[in-house]
């Protein structure tokens, strides 16, 4: 009976504080609104100049397909490369396509021309995708032309082998498809982890932790009861996040909403009691706040949420293995997008589970009745 005395007096807590409640209903539809745009890895809208030295219809018309894409965007066309290297300079270009003399000629008697391409590198991502971008576009235009004037023809071939790709679960490719499932649980990360964490020691700083530990109240319900009333907003927050991300962006789970439910308490039991545990060995809330904020830090940037884990070097993909959120993503990826079953996630899930009985014990054990 003492419990439920106890989950009912965190409940109250949480009501008198009147920013809390508004966060659990705002934070999600805002999140779900802005963050997968925001962190769209998806390079669209690139900025090219042209320096055309062949002037010809040819030229004008690859430039024109160029520009027609939805990845390029033409800025200028300069007299030569040294006032297009400027634009880059300046920030107003991220690639140049420079057309050389007798392009058009080339390619109407051999069905073959060169074509000079620069990528500004500062971000070696954006402009690897940039010049892979531009080189693809450069190579259907060629094939095209070589087909219209009947040149070169066995050029490029792929010696009668039709290729045709089917893109699996995100046939759209479509990267907010991808980033939604991640973003849920980086959201409920965030909180279940955060909050639990600022609990038993703001009971620290108002001296009400005192009262708690001269009654025979046992380590284990308090503990429970600390962490209770966050697995069931965790739960709210969860299905709220569904609803608008259904909402947002028509996407529901494909596998099972029992799956989802189960594997997220599992990992509501992980991260609220790390929580609990850094909160145990914390004597201000501005401690317990900053060293939740390392390990959150570490367990997003460490998950697979923004980058592939297999993009990471291999001693980084080894301590991939001791992040719970990693596992939680990959579950809520596969259950969204594939439509696993529980039995095709039985690692992830096997691994919270032992995740969560060792972070349980730990702030079971964390916490002492002591004055």
């Amino acid at each position: 009976m003492a419990i439920r005395y106890l989950i009912q007096k965190e409940f109250l807590q949480i009501k008198r504080n009147a920013f809390l409640p508004k966060i659990f209903v705002v934070l999600p539809i805002v999140m779900l609104l802005i963050v997968p745009y925001a962190a769209n890895q998806e390079i669209r809208n690139l900025m090219f100049c042209v320096v055309d030295n062949d002037r010809s219809t040819m030229s004008r018309r690859l430039v024109e397909q160029v520009d027609a894409s939805s990845y390029f965007a033409l800025t200028s066309v300069e007299g030569g490369y040294g006032s297009a290297l400027a634009q880059v300079e300046q920030g107003t270009a991220d690639v140049i396509l420079e057309i050389p003399h007798g392009f058009s000629s080339d390619v109407v008697r051999t069905g073959e021309a060169s074509v000079n391409v620069h990528a500004n590198a500062v971000n070696g991502v954006k402009g690897a995708l940039g010049q892979a971008y531009m080189l693809n576009i450069i190579s259907d235009f060629a094939s095209a032309q070589r087909a219209e004037h009947g040149v070169g023809m066995g050029q490029g071939a792929s010696s009668g082998v039709d290729v045709r790709p089917r893109y699996l679960f995100n046939p759209s490719l479509d990267y907010k498809v991808f980033m939604v499932p991640g973003i849920i649980a980086m959201l409920l990360t965030l909180l279940i982890g955060y909050l639990p964490a600022l609990n038993i020691v703001g009971e620290k700083e108002k001296g009400t932790i005192e009262q708690i530990n001269v009654t025979p109240v046992s380590r284990r319900d308090f503990i429970l009861s600390k962490l209770v009333p966050y697995w069931i907003i965790g739960l709210f927050m969860l299905l709220w996040s569904m609803l608008w991300a259904c909402v947002f962006y028509g996407m529901w789970p494909r596998g099972s909403v029992g799956g989802i439910i189960l594997s997220s308490l599992l990992f509501f039991l992980i991260v609220s009691s790390l929580g609990l545990i850094v909160s145990n060995c914390s004597s201000t809330m501005q401690q317990a706040a900053l060293l939740m904020f390392f390990f959150l830090i570490i367990f997003v940037l460490m998950s697979g949420l923004l980058t592939p884990i297999a993009s990471m070097p291999r001693w980084a993909q080894a301590l991939t293995y001791a992040n719970p959120l990693r596992y939680y993503i990959e579950t809520l990826r596969a259950l969204y997008l594939k439509g696993s079953t529980l039995a095709d996630l039985q690692p992830q899930l096997v691994s919270m589970a032992a995740y969560a009985a060792v972070s349980w014990a730990g702030a079971i054990l964390s916490y002492k009745k002591t004055n």
